[in-house]
């Protein structure tokens, strides 16, 4: 088909996207179960696109299907309108045509809740404001971000764009990590590293920054400390930390209620060891005011806990 005849006639949308959940998938009957039509409807819809648009898009490659190059162009041409429709809703559903303004957060399991309940504060008390909360593991939370199921996604590690995912990443807030105990355990005045001698500790786990940085302080003063538990998950790393009699490496605000009612204190900051939280979101032609208005507050630094550390300095 000549172009001038391509741009004269009208595409059938619902067969450019048979063709693209087929080249998500890349496999024939995945994407049929998927679109719950038959195989042979969904071929038949391809076919269609195929002749209107005068060239294969898939070509057989044993059981599965294999794009060509002239399929991945219509890919791309359908992963941006299918995109923007997505956004389209997803900004409508939060606009003002609606009293309430709806905000859709992923988080990675491993991030406080505490930081969480903080970041989300200053929005719950307003009658016009609606929240969905999602955890789950980051990869599966960017995919849902991609798909515009999600506004933002909440991190405390950073991802990087790359040639498919023009990821947004904002460090909106920062928490020491510090040493942090039962008051009646260790000393008044505890002096690192020397009164960590006796004590068991728990740790988060090999995969975290936080403890690659722990344990290269550990290296520069010679520590070979005695491990309790290595925990990912922030919520028991708390629990462990109240109830294990154990030092615990962690941010204080995932303990903030237990120092606040003097069951544990804030022994030490760690130097040089920092959690870092993120906003992770994908470019939008709008962005949620919502969201907007919570990531002005992270900014201005509601999160951080008050109160300094009573402990000495390292090595003193």
């Amino acid at each position: 088909m000549k172009k001038e005849q391509i741009a004269a006639s009208r595409i059938n949308y619902r067969h450019l996207h048979a063709f693209w959940a087929v080249a998500r998938q890349g496999h024939l009957t995945r994407a049929a179960e998927q679109l719950h039509v038959s195989q042979s409807a969904l071929s038949t819809q391809i076919r269609e696109l195929e002749d209107r648009l005068g060239t294969p898009l898939f070509v057989r490659e044993g059981r599965g299907l294999q794009i060509t190059e002239e399929g991945s162009i219509v890919f791309d041409y359908a992963q941006a309108i299918f995109d923007l429709g997505a956004e389209m809703l997803a900004t409508l559903e939060g606009s003002g045509q609606s009293l309430v303004q709806h905000l859709r957060v992923g988080s990675v399991a491993t991030l406080s809740r505490n930081f969480q309940d903080n970041l989300f504060r200053p929005l719950l008390p307003r009658p016009d404001v609606r929240l969905t909360l999602e955890s789950g593991s980051l990869d599966e939370l960017l995919v849902k971000l991609r798909m515009h199921k999600l506004d933002v996604v909440l991190s405390n590690r950073a991802v990087a764009k790359d040639a498919e995912n023009a990821w947004r990443c904002k460090r909106i807030a920062r928490q020491a990590v510090s040493l942090i105990g039962h008051p009646e355990l260790v000393p008044e005045r505890f002096r690192f590293p020397r009164d960590l001698q006796g004590h068991k500790l728990v740790l988060p786990g090999s995969s975290s920054e936080v403890r690659a940085r722990f344990d290269a302080l550990c290296e520069e003063h010679g520590i070979k400390p005695a491990i309790l538990a290595e925990v990912d998950d922030m919520a028991m790393l708390r629990l462990l930390a109240r109830d294990s009699g154990a030092l615990a490496v962690l941010p204080a605000v995932v303990v903030q209620d237990e120092i606040q009612q003097g069951v544990l204190r804030e022994l030490m900051r760690l130097p040089g060891i920092e959690e870092h939280f993120y906003a992770i979101t994908v470019p939008r032609r709008f962005d949620p005011p919502l969201l907007k208005t919570m990531l002005q507050a992270a900014r201005q630094d509601t999160l951080s806990m008050t109160g300094g550390s009573t402990a000495a300095p390292v090595g003193s």
